[in-house]
């Protein structure tokens, strides 16, 4: 459900934002939920916290309290163990908070990373099922018709007959994982992936003979193209299970854990070109959310 379709279908609703954060907590600084009388929508982290924070929201609710503040200890006194400790404040949503938010909720949606998935077989379906829960923008893109028709995600779905087009008009800090049922397509569609230079993930199928004979093809026909930023095989720190739902699971950890760093290495240089502006640290163990 999207924010438009909860704020629709809820005419009260409190907005539950963490405001600070002192030593370790399960979500940053500016963390949101949108709680109603019997629903809610995203999360502050979790855990007893958050049923406080949802208790407090609705008790709100029933009597017509618009705005109130929490803070809260993440220790043993609430059965949490983080260690720090939180502010909310809690606010009853009006129109104009009700538009922020859903312009708000628009930008996030626009600049969430895309990634490409060349490949519409048995482990592009699956990645394809994976990333429709996470915070991206997924493309699932094929030349076969029949082979899209299997997909049941959500993703988007793309019939290309050229898919180095759209290879070629990802924005910049998107992922790419090749895996076509053909070799040569793959080669082309990685070789196109690493020569544009911006990419926060490139990674082909395949086993480190194919690797060794992709590099080959690259000195060979691109010398200009480093290989070292390609990723192949994918998620071959997982398992050696074979199951295209396995192979799926490990290579979608391996992408989110490139588009969180790439995200992280853009916010430090932002950081560091505008030294005025003002840091907020979460935790010594920080791990922002892209």
């Amino acid at each position: 459900m999207t924010l438009a379709d909860f704020l629709s279908q809820h005419s009260a609703v409190i907005t539950v934002t963490l405001t600070r954060v002192r030593g370790s907590s399960p979500r940053e600084v500016g963390a949101t939920m949108y709680v109603a009388d019997n629903a809610m929508r995203g999360t502050i982290g979790g855990g007893q916290l958050e049923y406080m924070a949802i208790d407090k929201a609705r008790a709100l609710l029933r009597k017509g309290v618009t705005e109130a503040e929490m803070d809260v200890p993440l220790g043993p006194e609430i059965g949490q163990c983080c260690g720090g400790r939180v502010e909310l404040s809690l606010t009853l949503m009006d129109r104009a908070s009700r538009a922020a938010a859903l312009e708000a909720d628009a930008k996030a949606q626009a600049a969430r990373p895309v990634v490409q998935i060349h490949g519409a077989g048995h482990v592009g379906r699956a990645l394809a099922q994976f990333f429709a829960h996470l915070p991206v923008r997924a493309i699932l893109i094929d030349s076969r018709a029949d082979e899209l028709s299997q997909a049941t995600d959500q993703v988007e779905h793309c019939l290309c007959p050229l898919p180095e087009a759209e290879l070629r008009q990802a924005p910049a800090g998107s992922a790419f994982i090749v895996l076509t049922h053909d070799h040569a397509l793959d080669f082309l569609l990685a070789s196109e992936a690493l020569a544009r230079g911006d990419a926060a993930y490139v990674g082909m199928i395949g086993s480190a003979t194919k690797r060794a004979r992709f590099d080959r093809f690259c000195r060979d026909t691109a010398p200009h193209i480093s290989t070292a930023a390609l990723t192949c095989p994918m998620g071959a720190q997982g398992s050696a299970d074979k199951r295209p739902e396995i192979i799926a699971a490990f290579i979608t950890a391996e992408v989110m854990a490139a588009l969180t760093s790439h995200q992280n290495s853009k916010r430090l240089h932002k950081n560091k070109k505008s030294p005025n502006h003002p840091t907020v640290r979460t935790s010594p163990n920080d791990d922002p959310t892209l």
